[in-house]
C-alpha cells in the first residue's frame, strides 16, 4: 500500500511544507508507520496568516447567510464522505471504526451545520437612555485566530472549533495534532470542494514547538481556542497572554461520577461503563473516579465488573470490538505508568492492568486492557492526576458531605455526573459541584446551544452556542445622542 502523504492547505491550495521535510505516521492499531505528515514551521505558518489576512476583508463583508450556506455545504460533503472519513479516523487514532461512524463524523458536520445556520441569528443589543441617547452594540470578527485542537476526537474537536470562527467572519490558521492528522487534511479537499474561498481557512500540520509555537506567538493571529493538556494550556497563556491574544482554553480533567443509593443501578452501570470506556478512556469527559454509596457499593461492583468483560479489545476495524488502540506508543506507556502507581499506592486491582495483545496485523499495536482499581485513598496521585486512559476507581462514600469533598478534591473542574432519583439532591449537588458540565442520570448527551468548558484547572472561557459566536467577535458600543448635543 502506498504512504498516505499529507499536505498542508494554504491560500486554497495542498502544498509541502516550505522545509519539503515529513514526519512519519503511525497507525496505533499495528505500530507501523503507513503515512507522512508536513513537518511545518514558522514560515509555513507566516504564509498562512498572511493568506488568511489577504482573505479578510472580503470574507468578513460576505454576509451572514451566505458565510453559513458554505458551512453547511461542508457539511453536507462531511456527510456524504461519512465512511471514508469513519476509515481515516480510526486507522488514525486507534478508535473503533464502529466509534467514529457514529459519533467522531457526524459531529464533525453537526458542528459546520449548526454554526452554519446561528450564522444569521447572532443577534446583538440595544440599549434606550428615553430622550438622551441610543446605544446599541456592534459585534466584528476578531480577526485571524489560531485553532488547535487533540488528537482524542480529532475531526470532531478540530471543526468545534473552526466552524463558528468562520461563521462570525473571521479566517482560521489551524493545527490538528500531529498524532491525528488524517481527516483534517481529508477535510482539506471538502472545502476546496465546498467552494470555500481561499485563506478563509488554512491548516497547517506539524508539531507543537515547531508550528504551533509560532502560530501562538505571530503577531497577526488576534485568538486562539486550544484544546489539549493542562500544561500546554498553561505555557501557551504564558506566551499569548502578554501579547494581548484573547485566549480560549478547554484542558484537562478528573471527572467523578457520584452514584447514590436510590439511583437506577442498571442505567447507571451500563452508563458508566460507557463514560469511563469510551475512546480508551481519552475523552476529557470520561468519568475516571466512580464514587457509590456504600448500601448498593457491592451490587454495582460485581456489575461493573461483569459487564467491563463484554468490552472487548481488538482490531478497531472489527465489528465486536469495543476497546481499541490508545493513541500512541509514548501515551500507551504514560498510562501503564500511572498503573504502576496504583499498585505502589496501595491500589487492589479488580480488572485489567496489562498491555493487551490482539493477533493478527494488530500484533505490535498499543492496546492496553480497561483497568479498575479500588482501596485507592481520594487524594492520592491516582485519584488527582488526569491519565486519560481506560483506567478508573472505585471508591464507596456514606454521605452527601462526604462524596462532594471528594469529588471537588482535584485541581480539575470540567465535568461530573450524578445518579440518583431524588431531584432535590440532583439540583443540590449540582450547584455545589466544581464543575462547568454536570450530567444528571446520563453521560455526553451535549445540546450545542449550551455553553461548554471547565472550572478551575480545566480552562479559561466557554465553547458552543453564543459562547463561541462571542468569543471569536468584538464588542462594540455605538452612542448616538437624541439631543444633537
Amino acid at each position: 500500500m502506498p504512504m498516505f502523504r499529507i499536505q498542508n492547505y494554504l491560500n486554497g491550495q495542498l502544498v509541502a511544507p516550505a522545509s519539503g521535510q515529513y514526519l512519519p505516521n503511525i497507525e496505533p492499531a499495528t505500530g507501523q508507520v503507513y503515512g507522512e505528515i508536513p513537518d511545518s514551521g514558522p514560515v509555513d505558518v507566516a504564509a498562512a496568516v498572511a493568506a488568511a489576512e489577504a482573505a479578510l476583508p472580503a470574507w468578513r463583508a460576505r454576509p451572514a447567510e451566505e458565510r453559513g450556506r458554505l458551512l453547511e455545504k461542508i457539511a453536507d460533503l462531511i456527510d456524504a464522505n461519512l465512511e471514508r472519513l469513519a476509515q481515516a479516523e480510526s486507522r488514525d487514532n486507534g478508535k473503533p471504526l464502529a466509534l467514529a461512524r457514529v459519533m467522531d463524523i457526524p459531529r464533525a458536520a453537526s458542528n459546520f451545520r449548526f454554526f452554519g445556520t446561528a450564522a444569521p441569528h447572532f443577534a446583538t443589543e440595544a440599549h434606550v437612555q428615553e430622550g438622551l441617547a441610543l446605544n446599541y452594540t456592534v459585534r466584528h470578527p476578531v480577526g485571524v485566530v489560531g485553532c488547535i485542537s487533540p488528537w482524542n476526537l480529532p475531526l470532531y474537536l478540530f471543526t468545534w472549533k473552526i466552524a463558528p470562527a468562520l461563521a462570525v467572519g473571521c479566517c482560521v490558521v489551524a493545527k490538528p495534532s500531529e498524532i491525528t492528522p488524517a481527516t483534517a487534511f481529508l477535510l482539506s479537499a471538502l472545502c476546496i470542494e465546498a467552494g470555500l474561498p481561499a485563506g478563509v481557512l488554512n491548516i497547517i500540520h506539524g508539531t507543537g514547538p515547531g508550528c504551533g509555537q509560532a502560530l501562538v506567538e505571530h503577531p497577526g493571529i488576534k485568538a486562539i481556542s486550544f484544546t489539549g493538556g493542562t500544561a500546554t494550556g498553561r505555557h501557551l497563556a504564558a506566551t499569548a497572554a502578554p501579547l494581548f491574544k484573547k485566549l480560549s482554553l478547554e484542558l484537562g480533567g478528573k471527572n467523578p461520577n457520584l452514584v447514590f443509593a436510590d439511583c437506577d443501578l442498571a442505567a447507571a452501570v451500563r452508563t458508566s461503563i460507557r463514560s469511563s470506556f469510551a475512546n480508551q478512556g481519552q475523552i476529557c469527559l470520561c468519568g475516571s473516579r466512580l464514587f457509590v454509596e456504600r448500601p448498593i457499593y457491592e451490587q454495582f461492583k460485581t456489575e461493573f465488573l461483569r459487564q467491563l468483560a463484554d468490552q472487548t479489545v481488538g482490531d478497531p476495524l472489527d465489528a465486536a470490538t469495543k476497546q481499541g488502540a490508545l493513541a500512541s506508543e509514548a501515551h500507551l506507556h504514560k498510562v501503564l505508568a500511572y498503573i504502576k502507581l496504583a499498585h505502589d499506592e496501595g491500589g487492589t486491582l479488580l480488572a485489567g492492568g496489562h498491555r493487551a495483545t490482539v493477533p493478527g496485523r494488530c500484533a505490535d499495536g498499543y492496546f492496553l486492557e480497561p483497568t479498575v482499581f479500588e482501596g485507592l485513598p481520594y487524594d492520592c496521585r491516582t485519584n488527582q492526576e488526569e491519565i486519560f486512559g481506560p483506567v478508573v476507581t472505585l471508591t464507596p462514600f456514606d454521605t452527601e458531605a462526604e462524596v462532594l469533598h471528594m469529588a471537588n478534591s482535584t485541581e480539575y473542574g470540567l465535568s461530573a455526573t450524578i445518579w440518583t432519583q431524588n431531584l432535590t439532591r440532583a439540583h443540590r449537588l449540582s450547584q455545589a459541584l466544581h464543575s462547568g458540565v454536570v450530567w444528571v442520570n446520563t453521560w455526553l448527551h451535549r445540546d450545542l446551544r449550551t455553553p461548554f468548558g471547565g472550572m478551575k484547572n480545566s480552562g479559561v472561557g466557554r465553547e458552543g452556542g453564543l459562547e463561541a459566536l462571542r468569543f471569536f467577535t468584538e464588542a462594540q458600543n455605538v452612542c448616538i445622542s437624541l439631543t444633537g448635543g
